[in-house]
This record gives structure tokens, C-alpha cells and sequence, in this order.
């Protein structure tokens, strides 16, 4: 498992993200771990078995607005097809994690 620096609020929001595209094998989860360790957001990317990366983050309100803006850019090598968001329940998470 790899983990970020980024540390844990206490009592801050959090969202669940599926990206959909070309976002496995073009580097992506590892991108998405960059940008949420730059703007403090903790959680975890995953992939899922149908393409997807499934993110789930906590951070404030105004980190996560930017870190969707960032999910929905991608790196180099991704294509971003859409980003679905949904609210989710605090997770307590410390850091960021690749599963």
C-alpha cells in the first residue's frame, strides 16, 4: 500500500468520485495521489473491474472543488470521459492510499 503525507481533519467532508475513461494503466491512481497529498486530502483510488478509478477523498470544501477539478484533468496519458460525485459518510481516514 502506498500513503501520502497528507493528514486528517477532523470533521470535514467527504466525497466519493468514479472516473470513468481511460484511467487504468496511464498512470492515473498515482496522479490523483499527488494532487491529493499537494491539497491535504485524505481517502483512497482504487481501480474497479469495469475501467473505472474509484477515489474516495475527505478534505474541506474548498480542497475537494479543487481536487475534483484535478480528477476531472487527469495526467498526460488519461482521457477523462466523466466524473460521477457523491457525498459519503466521514471515514476518519489519515493520509492518502492506492489500493
Amino acid at each position: 500500500m502506498i500513503v501520502s503525507r497528507a493528514g486528517k481533519g477532523v470533521g470535514v467532508p467527504a466525497c466519493r468520485y468514479v472516473v470513468q475513461g481511460r484511467v487504468q494503466g496511464v498512470g492515473y491512481r498515482y496522479f490523483v495521489l499527488r494532487q491529493a497529498d499537494a491539497l491535504g486530502v485524505s481517502g483512497f483510488a482504487r481501480n474497479l473491474a469495469d475501467g473505472a478509478v474509484e477515489v474516495l477523498a475527505e478534505g474541506s470544501d474548498a480542497a475537494l472543488a479543487d481536487f475534483e477539478a484535478r480528477l476531472r484533468e487527469g495526467p498526460a496519458f488519461a482521457e477523462v470521459a466523466s466524473v460521477e460525485r457523491e457525498a459519503s459518510p466521514e471515514r476518519g481516514s489519515s493520509g492518502f492510499h492506492i489500493r
